[in-house]
């Protein structure tokens, strides 16, 4: 069984790299036991490759534990004894939002990914780390774009990839391949400090609905979750076709009288599209729903909705639009 998911996840992996061309790719890794599975693959996917690949790795280490010096030395042990390269980045302005130093870590290795010109980004999340991020996205009011994510595969920037090949496998899963491969694992206390919300989640939350409510919940969850992300594709087309159809041919601005028949929520996500692809400005739900509720007045002459310290963002008779602050 065990040769049979190696032999799945390697597969996945290497046809992603033949269909996208990729050439060289940047691994992430956390010092935990998916990150050493992932090295395990990605060694077996040279050995039975032909191409010359490039295949680096990279550590962002938060300083949180005690023994991190202890964990960066477990891995760059391990690596080179595989005759692998490891960047380690350490941060020493730690943050002890769990959410900051996620998009802190993302930061970085997007970063390291472009500056190096690496093509591919390899990290190890897994199906239960899906199910608790399912329930952190819940707790932060998340739409359905963050309750039908992260997905397998998905495009990062231009020409830049980002692949999570053990999202289809669970954590006892992995810790069981890993056995079986005689790997060695790193034990993370951090995993076990009950401040942390994901730890909450992973052993008091899911034990509790599992015992009481539901033995099947994660294998529920990751069903629904998988239909959310579809739904939410489907959204995103049809909201995508609305935002080109009523975008101004020259200006920056859209007509806002059609955009107003349409559902509320093609209306949410087209805004959120026209936001983003002119000012590189993500808009919160709650922002974006007071600017439908004021476009559905009448307007005729130009009013200010808000400002910002670079931009106007205005309505007239029927288009809202952005004009640049004179300076």
């Amino acid at each position: 069984m065990s040769y049979q998911i190696v032999h799945s996840l390697t597969k996945l992996v290497k046809n992603f790299i033949k269909k996208q061309s990729i050439n060289s790719i940047l691994v992430a890794i956390s010092g935990g036991q998916d990150s050493i599975l992932l090295i395990s693959l990605l060694n077996e996917l040279i050995l039975q490759s032909n191409d010359q690949l490039k295949i680096s790795y990279i550590y962002i280490d938060h300083q949180w534990k005690y023994n991190s010096k202890l964990q960066v030395e477990h891995l760059t042990n391990y690596l080179k004894s595989r005759n692998k390269n490891i960047t380690v980045y350490q941060i020493y302005q730690t943050t002890k939002s769990e959410n900051d130093c996620r998009k802190q870590r993302y930061h970085i290795i997007q970063q390291h990914a472009v500056k190096y010109r690496y093509n591919l980004v390899i990290t190890g999340h897994n199906s239960s780390d899906k199910v608790e991020t399912f329930f952190q996205n819940i707790n932060r009011k998340s739409g359905i774009e963050g309750i039908s994510s992260p997905v397998v595969n998905n495009n990062i920037g231009y020409n830049l990839f980002l692949l999570r090949p053990l999202l289809s496998i669970n954590k006892n899963s992995i810790y069981k391949l890993c056995k079986k491969l005689n790997l060695p694992i790193w034990s993370d206390n951090t995993n076990y400090i009950y401040k942390i919300n994901r730890n909450r989640i992973r052993h008091e939350l899911l034990p509790y609905i599992k015992n009481f409510l539901n033995t099947k919940i994660e294998s529920n969850l990751i069903y629904s979750i998988k239909n959310y992300y579809y739904e939410n594709e489907y959204i995103k087309q049809n909201a995508n076709k609305i935002y080109l159809t009523y975008k101004h041919r020259y200006k920056v601005a859209i007509n806002y009288k059609k955009l107003s028949k349409q559902h509320i929520i093609l209306q949410i996500k087209s805004l959120q599209m026209f936001y983003s692809y002119n000012l590189n400005l993500n808009l919160h739900h709650a922002i974006i729903e007071k600017i439908i509720h004021v476009t559905n007045k009448k307007f005729n002459k130009k009013t200010l909705l808000f400002n910002d310290k670079n931009y106007l963002y205005l309505l007239n008779q029927k288009w809202l639009y952005v004009e640049a602050k004179s300076r």
